[in-house]
């Protein structure tokens, strides 16, 4: 099925990332504060409202889905959610459904998520050490998603790495990391820290490692062959040649990936962001609500918002300021 939704820049979307909550088990330093007033639980769409939402996109020709949060886990009776939604993978509507998670309750529904449908799950991990994760987690421990990330790979989901790359945190694990991944059959993606939410007195331009040089430093070490291949997201991607892993490279701060984007955002509360990096947003939850037996004036209400997709963002911290910060925090859209 061809996409109906064409943004002013010609470019299709086919990829919907919807947070089906703001609230997370962790305080991750570079995504939430550490006392975090989240949304009235009221103000949330219920999970049969997120089903109807995304399967209004489903049928203009959204292909791919991620659930995001927050944490999504956490969000009671998540589960229910995604058996239901399983039902466009098993017509063929839908050609993947995914999860971004922090680890924490794989154990608990890696089993579950499996049966659903999900085949690959990204599982943000910045470092290996213990006490470095509780610090740059708050509340997390690191014990709790490593068995985790045992549950997804016994479950026979394909996983993923995602690791914010921090300056003065972790660059002197970027190498036992990688090869802890490739240990265990996993690709990863590093991601430069984005300018999003009040983090208080968090340094954001000392957190801010460019990516560039830590593919720098990964070929020192190892033969970087570069891919073609795309997975619908903004990540560019190597192959090393020593361990046979792709490393991905999100760069919104270093290279902006804007020329490319096919997706958009949905939040918990019915807003959907057509850019991270920009406080556009459009307001489908009254589409939604108002008209409960006709998706049509939904349908109609996507369609105005993807017109106003915008052509990029504007994170920029070339000038040793942090130009283009964006007033919400990571967990409002998803990331």
């Amino acid at each position: 099925m061809e996409t109906s939704l064409i943004d002013p820049f010609q470019r299709a979307v086919t990829y919907l990332r919807v947070s089906v909550t703001d609230r997370c088990d962790f305080r991750c330093v570079y995504c939430m504060s550490e006392n975090m007033t989240f949304l009235p639980k009221k103000e949330l769409l219920t999970l049969e409202e997120l089903d109807r939402m995304c399967t209004a996109f489903i049928s203009q020709g959204v292909r791919k889905l991620r659930i995001t949060g927050g944490e999504p886990l956490v969000r009671r009776g998540i589960m229910s959610f995604f058996g239901s939604i399983s039902r466009h993978i098993d017509s063929g509507a839908l050609d993947e459904l995914t999860l971004t998670t922090n680890g924490s309750q794989l154990a608990r529904f890696a089993d579950d998520l499996a049966a659903a449908g999900v085949r690959r799950v990204n599982i943000s991990l910045d470092t290996l050490d213990d006490e470095k994760f509780a610090r740059v987690t708050r509340w997390g421990r690191l014990a709790q998603v490593l068995k985790g990330v045992d549950a997804a790979q016994n479950a026979g989901l394909r996983v993923k790495i995602n690791a914010v790359a921090l300056r003065g945190f972790n660059e002197e694990e970027l190498f036992s990391m990688t090869e802890w991944a490739a240990s265990r059959d996993m690709d990863m993606t590093w991601i430069e820290v984005m300018p999003m939410g009040d983090m208080g007195d968090t340094d954001r331009i000392g957190q801010y490692w460019p990516l560039t040089d830590v593919r720098a430093q990964l070929a020192q070490r190892y033969t970087l062959v570069d891919l073609a291949e795309r997975t619908g997201g903004p990540a560019r991607y190597v192959r090393l040649e020593e361990t046979g892993q792709k490393v991905g490279f999100i760069t919104p701060l270093s290279h902006n990936f804007c020329e490319s984007c096919n997706r958009v955002r949905l939040t918990c509360t019915g807003e959907l962001f057509m850019c991270l990096g920009q406080e556009d947003r459009a307001d489908l939850r009254a589409a939604l609500r108002d008209h409960p037996d006709d998706d049509r004036p939904l349908i109609e209400a996507i369609h105005q918002a993807i017109a106003h997709k915008p052509k990029g963002h504007d994170f920029d911290y070339s000038r040793q300021n942090v130009a283009g910060q964006m007033s919400r925090h990571m967990s409002h859209t998803g990331g």
